[in-house]
């Protein structure tokens, strides 16, 4: 508590009295310093007092209209304050998270006032916040004066916003334009055993523990018979977000790494609901950047989330083949799907054979040939050397069981992410490809509707030739808002197509 300047001059006076009671020997004067002081006590004791009742009666709010919002978005917090009548004057501050400031465009002051005898008074306030996180608010700060004596206490609840960062909205995962859902959970297995469903009845033979016996079974049948059911099993499932210097295309906070960061988050989630064995790779234009082996510990699915949500697209320069342009044409074509990398591992008479045109003694014929073998060799070497191949090649060699692999990329390099589908494959894995077609996230890409449908058509012919694929399903991710204007403008343009033929 600390007096106000009445006090203060109060106090002055009944000590100026006191000095001219004992300078003049004149003892009225130190009877007025004492009524002086006693008034000065009496008044500090009814102010403690009535601050008590009003912080009784005193009701604080500190509410943020939305509990979870982006970076750099504004908000809305409404701050309200509400007692029995009383003489005090009341000001509340309230207790704002140090990471969020008051919009500088609004000319509200978040600082409430409430003269005596007032009974309540709110205001709303925008803010914004630029850190992600959960914050939490400090309680209000309340200052109380009757004039004399000024007091300050915290007050009221303390709420929590959380802040994400800023990234896509309206986000589509489909085929063709039609949105599909994505699903984890637990899948059923060919295996027979343990579980829960049931499946067949059969005979008992010796090899069949006691505790499998069906003796509802056995005893309307007269001889002992098994049930079998069908177990269910958890799937592991690896994510591969690739996060190289092509995902980076895109608006800010819309790049086509920002909304496959979405769609594997809403993955990531679907598998710890489920209880699936989650793991994650990411991989840079200089390869494996992240490697976490598929578990179901809750810390685990929190450490791939954080994960992703930190994933930026590297900026070294990607590695790319000089040789047949893999470019970013999704109906482009190499000669590199000639050429098998099975005999990476596995050496043939036909690898043996060639390798005699690297001899200093070749023959004529030998010597013709070489030229061609280096340009095999190059495709293969600088193919091999690709990040996302090499990574996955990597961990699918160490791996103990076959999961579920859902591959995040672009369509930037059509030829070497069909390779890096068909190795995946060669391990018995299954594959989801969440694929983000870069024709939607070019910046350039509402301004000549017409070509952008027409290579969102070549797109879309590629995905399905993925598609086709044994045990590769292929979704595409993308800008809903912006798909569904290109393919407004395709239908339109079949109309008028088909109006202008019929007459």
């Amino acid at each position: 508590m600390r007096p106000m300047r009445r006090s203060l001059e109060a106090g002055l006076l009944a000590t100026l009295m006191a000095a001219l009671a004992i300078l003049f020997g004149r003892p009225p004067l130190l009877g007025a310093t004492v009524t002086i002081g006693a008034l000065l006590l009496a008044r500090q004791y009814w102010f403690l007092r009535t601050l008590s009742e009003t912080v009784g009666s005193l009701s604080v709010e500190q509410k943020p209209q939305l509990t979870g919002t982006h970076t750099g978005d504004s908000a809305d917090i409404t701050f309200a304050v509400s007692r029995a009548p009383t003489p005090l004057a009341l000001e509340l501050e309230p207790g704002l998270p140090t990471a969020v400031t008051v919009d500088s465009n609004t000319t509200a002051e978040p600082t409430l006032e409430l003269e005596p005898g007032t009974p309540n008074a709110e205001r709303t306030v925008p803010v914004t916040c630029h850190v992600t996180g959960r914050h939490t608010f400090d309680p209000a700060r309340l200052t109380a004066t009757d004039g004399w004596f000024r007091e300050t206490l915290p007050v009221g609840p303390t709420p929590t916003m959380l802040i994400e960062p800023r990234g896509p909205r309206n986000v589509h995962v489909g085929s063709g334009g039609d949105h599909i859902a994505l699903a984890q959970g637990q899948h059923a297995s060919d295996r027979r055993g343990s579980g829960l469903v049931p499946t067949e009845l059969r005979e008992y033979v010796p090899s069949d523990t006691a505790d499998r016996i069906d003796w509802k079974a056995t005893a309307r049948l007269g001889t002992p018979h098994v049930r079998e059911y069908r177990t269910e099993t958890d799937r592991p499932t690896l994510l591969v977000v690739d996060h190289r210097t092509t995902l980076a295309t895109g608006p800010p906070d819309e790049t086509e790494l920002d909304y496959l960061r979405e769609t594997a988050l809403a993955v990531a989630t679907s598998a710890r609901r489920f209880g699936d064995p989650l793991g994650l790779l990411t991989v840079g234009d200089d390869g494996t950047t992240t490697r976490i082996d598929p578990a179901v510990e809750p810390a685990q699915y929190r450490r791939i989330r954080q994960q992703l949500l930190d994933l930026e697209p590297t900026t070294a320069e990607p590695h790319r083949s000089s040789i047949g342009g893999d470019g970013g044409s999704t109906t482009g074509s190499s000669n590199i799907d000639d050429v098998d990398l099975r005999y990476e591992h596995e050496p043939t008479d036909a690898r043996s054979a060639l390798r005699a045109l690297e001899r200093n003694d070749a023959t004529d014929f030998e010597r013709t040939l070489r030229p061609f073998y280096a340009t095999r060799r190059t495709y293969r070497e600088r193919f091999v050397s690709e990040p996302l191949y090499r990574s996955l090649q990597t961990v699918l060699n160490t791996q103990e069981r076959e999961p579920w692999t859902i591959l995040c990329t672009d369509d930037s390099e059509p030829t070497k992410l069909r390779k890096t589908i068909r190795l995946v494959r060669e391990h018995g894995n299954r594959v989801l490809v969440l694929l983000a077609p870069r024709v939607l996230f070019e910046s350039e890409s509402l301004a000549d509707l017409d070509r952008t449908y027409d290579r969102y058509l070549s797109f879309e012919e590629f995905r399905r030739s993925l598609d086709r694929i044994d045990g590769v399903t292929t979704l595409e991710v993308a800008p809903g808002d912006r798909l569904a204007t290109v393919l407004a403008d395709g239908r339109d343009r079949a109309r008028t197509t088909a109006s202008g033929g019929h007459h």
